[in-house]
């Protein structure tokens, strides 16, 4: 047993962020016990005060995102689910769908559906480093593209593509524009309309800090939207059709709202703490391993080579190691929790390189130290002799 075994290191906040502030448990924990009911299910003061609840993390979101009327603010279960309801709701069989290599299975896949039914779809190769051209982006343009859609920061290198002139690209063409902020959201600043995004697409269990099977979708006004699902939504009880109201039509069933609670903590808290400084301390530690890995004999580094194209994100193989066997060896024996394989982007690690054997993957969160990047380090060193 190593001798730096003196605390668990969590360095897997891209799959999950963790440790959650404490006022996301206790937000959780009200919602159960002191309101314990779903929201618009009856008139009764607990009913209100869910329906509240609701209001008020749909403002916290819209504060945090800049998004001009918080209606806009569907919940989800997911930024998968999120994104499935963004492609399944505007595209129908003829419509022409850009995206890039980078993308996570979560985007592609449901694109992969669509293309069985009719929808065209081009994958535009992003280069070696993770970040796609936009002239590239320019030349994939139809005259029967609808939408853009592009993951805003990779999941597998942390490249941080240019939103702003793929957005600039869309409105031009009277194309829609989807973000999948998966990786972005409570890191990276985003503000929807001076960025000319159409559609957002968030977890709430990443960098927002709130439950798993939390998540939002925005959709700007305007944009007609088909729900995926159909049931009750606590108004228009008595039509036989779905409502087609924002966001009412589009959360069918019973709110998850101990999660939704939680997720109101978490974004308060990077609205307090500040998106800039959460993102510039996690890129921060990234660029400290840069440095120290880039010594390393054997190891490898994928993605960008200026650090302000890249987000909180980092992959590296060791050649002669298996990235299974390292990240295995660094949970065992020294209590560091990191992610290794093809993190649901085997197209990504395609473009980089990385495939078939995937990568270790690295991703420190607002609640990690330098003390501990310096052990994370360490501990590489020692595995690799």
């Amino acid at each position: 047993m190593s001798s730096l075994r003196s605390m668990s290191i969590y360095l897997d906040n891209a799959a999950t962020s963790f440790p959650k502030p404490e006022t996301v448990y206790q937000a959780v924990m009200h919602a159960m016990r002191e309101i314990g009911v779903s929201a618009g299910r009856g008139g009764h003061r607990r009913s209100l005060e869910a329906s509240r609840l609701l209001f008020q993390t749909r403002e916290v979101i819209a504060s945090l995102f800049a998004i001009p009327d918080s209606s806009r603010v569907i919940f989800t279960h997911s930024a998968t689910e999120a994104l499935n309801l963004a492609l399944h709701g505007v595209l129908v069989p003829g419509d022409h769908v850009v995206t890039t290599t980078m993308e996570h299975n979560s985007l592609l896949r449901p694109l992969y559906v669509l293309r069985q039914r009719g929808v065209e779809l081009t994958i535009v190769p992003a280069g070696s480093d993770g970040r796609v051209d936009p002239a590239d982006i320019q030349r994939a343009l139809r005259p029967t593209t609808r939408m853009l859609a592009v993951g805003h920061v990779s999941n597998v290198c942390g490249a941080i593509q240019p939103v702003e002139r793929l957005a600039a690209i869309a409105r031009e063409a009277g194309v829609l524009f989807l973000l999948d902020a998966a990786q972005s959201a409570g890191s990276v600043p985003i503000d929807v309309v001076a960025m000319g995004i159409d559609l957002l697409a968030a977890p709430g269990h990443k960098g927002l800090l709130g439950p798993q099977g939390t998540g939002f979708l925005y959709v700007a006004g305007g944009i007609p939207l088909r729900p995926l699902l159909a049931g009750g939504t606590g108004t228009s009880s008595s039509s036989e059709e779905q409502p087609d109201l924002v966001p009412e039509g589009f959360e069918a069933g019973t709110h998850n709202l101990p999660g939704i609670a939680g997720l109101k903590a978490g974004v308060e808290f990077v609205l307090a703490r500040t998106v800039d400084a959460i993102g510039t301390q996690e890129r921060a530690h990234v660029e400290n391993v840069v440095e120290f890995l880039r010594a390393v004999p054997r190891v490898s580094l994928y993605g960008p080579s200026h650090s302000a194209e890249r987000g909180g994100v980092l992959s590296f193989t060791v050649a002669g190691l298996d990235s299974s066997d390292l990240a295995f060896m660094l949970d065992q024996n020294y209590d560091i929790a990191v992610r290794a394989g093809l993190h649901c982007a085997p197209q990504a690690h395609r473009t980089l390189g990385s495939y078939p054997s995937g990568t270790v993957r690295i991703s420190p969160g607002w609640l990690t130290t330098h003390d501990e990047i310096a052990i994370f380090c360490t501990a590489v060193v020692e595995c690799l002799s």
